[in-house]
């Protein structure tokens, strides 16, 4: 079992960009050191739900600052980048980091981000998986050249190539984050592992990687490939010496970030959406995952493992909006959770 830290700089009410982004900094380094096993950065934009706008550059800043950690994109949003520059900064990283970094992507959301950068509502809707398969195609082939409805271009050489790393892997590991059984059939059918959101549950996870599985299976992967498909679990961590007093935590804090957060999303296209009761997703949350004493956290991880079969963990650290508990948080994690694991 991998366990690691879901980091989204998140702008707490009455805070500043900077001591968020400061925050997501300090909890990356002071995850190297209490033993996790990797860090994801999420990546929005034009809301404090999340500050970090390129998780692959906030990336690079901390292989930078770290030595043995694992650094993962959770998500880079494809449909507002183009896949082949994606590629080129994940195949830098894979090779100036010695094989440390993690390239997960998604389809985001139908924002306004999909209008500021020019991509439109279709690349959204329809172009995710083109803009997928030509990343794939560039962090394996030597050379690339495209003849899609979005994407169009002659034969270009590969540079730099990711197999030229002096690492085991020929490049970085591509990982889909999922939300409907349309996306977990997409990652099946390439191979690819999965991100499962923290707002799901075991059962539903576990019926997600049942799906990955049969269909990849249908769909002629190889047998070896499908179990050793390492899929992320996401979720939430707060540790305390009492569960009440981490959920009480979570309860004070998490609330008014999520309701200034989510609340300043736009749609690209006016749509109506359907906004998550903060109080009632909290408390969802805290159900959900390892909230409480170390070895209930413990015990949390495990059975979630066992149930699902996932191996990995990306767990949100910063619930608390502050960074000497942030700190506090990752470090027992490391320390009095992670132990008890194995």
């Amino acid at each position: 079992m991998r366990v690691g830290s879901f980091v989204l700089a998140a702008q707490f009410p009455g805070q500043g960009e900077g001591e968020a982004l400061h925050r997501a900094v300090r909890s990356a380094e002071v995850a190297e050191e209490a033993g996790l096993d990797t860090v994801w950065l999420a990546e929005h934009h034009f809301v404090p739900y999340g500050t970090c706008p390129s998780a692959v550059t906030l990336a690079a800043l901390l292989l930078g600052r770290t030595r043995r950690l694992r650094i993962g994109t959770a998500v880079s949003v494809l449909p507002t980048a183009h896949p082949v520059a994606l590629g080129e900064q994940a195949a830098l990283l894979h090779i100036t980091s010695g094989g440390r970094f993690s390239l997960g992507v998604g389809r985001g959301g139908p924002w306004v981000d999909l209008e500021v950068f020019g991509a439109g509502l279709e690349a959204y809707e329809k172009g995710f998986p083109e803009s997928l398969d030509l990343l794939v195609r560039w962090l394996r082939e030597p050379s690339v050249g495209a003849a899609g409805e979005r994407f169009a271009f002659r034969e270009v050489p590969v540079v730099p190539r990711p197999s030229e790393s002096l690492t085991e892997t020929e490049g970085p590991e591509v990982v889909v984050a999922c939300t409907s059984p349309a996306s977990v059939r997409l990652a099946a059918e390439r191979g690819l592992p999965m991100l499962l959101g923290m707002h799901v549950g075991d059962e539903e996870k576990a019926e997600m990687v049942a799906l990955w599985r049969r269909h990849a299976r249908a769909c002629g992967r190889p047998a070896g490939e499908i179990h050793r498909a390492a899929h992320v679990s996401a979720g939430v961590c707060q540790v305390a010496d009492r569960r009440a007093d981490a959920v009480e935590t979570l309860m004070k804090a998490m609330p008014g970030w999520l309701r200034q957060g989510l609340a300043a999303h736009v749609t690209v296209d006016g749509r109506k959406r359907r906004m998550r009761d903060p109080l009632a997703y909290t408390e969802l949350l805290c159900g959900l995952h390892p909230v409480g004493n170390p070895r209930l956290c413990a015990d949390r991880l495990a059975a979630t493992s066992e149930r699902t079969g996932i191996s990995r963990f990306a767990l949100l650290v910063e619930g608390s909006g502050d960074l000497a508990a942030t700190e506090e948080n990752v470090r027992r994690l490391g320390t009095e959770v992670l132990p008890q694991l194995g």
